[in-house]
């Protein structure tokens, strides 16, 4: 992956780029952002459906269509 160098030159760059009084505030939005996204994943992740088989995870119930038949509501 990556080397020490490599995360070293990553690092100085970002410094030069955002600033140095700024990337605490950085960091901490990347972290708070990390955060929301794993519980909204994991959420997501423990939402089934009601009557389907447990790890299934969400399913639409409907009528599926071929494009050239008339719709059987109509």
């Amino acid at each position: 992956m990556f080397g020490m160098s490599e995360l070293a030159l990553i690092l100085l760059v970002v410094v030069v780029v955002v600033g140095f009084k700024k990337l605490p505030e950085l960091t901490r939005s990347a972290g708070k952002a990390a955060r929301i996204f794993k519980s909204e994943a994991k959420a997501l992740k423990e939402q089934d459906v009601p009557g389907a088989p447990a790890g299934t995870g969400s399913a639409v119930s409907g009528l599926v269509l071929d494009r050239d038949e008339p719709s059987p509501h109509a």
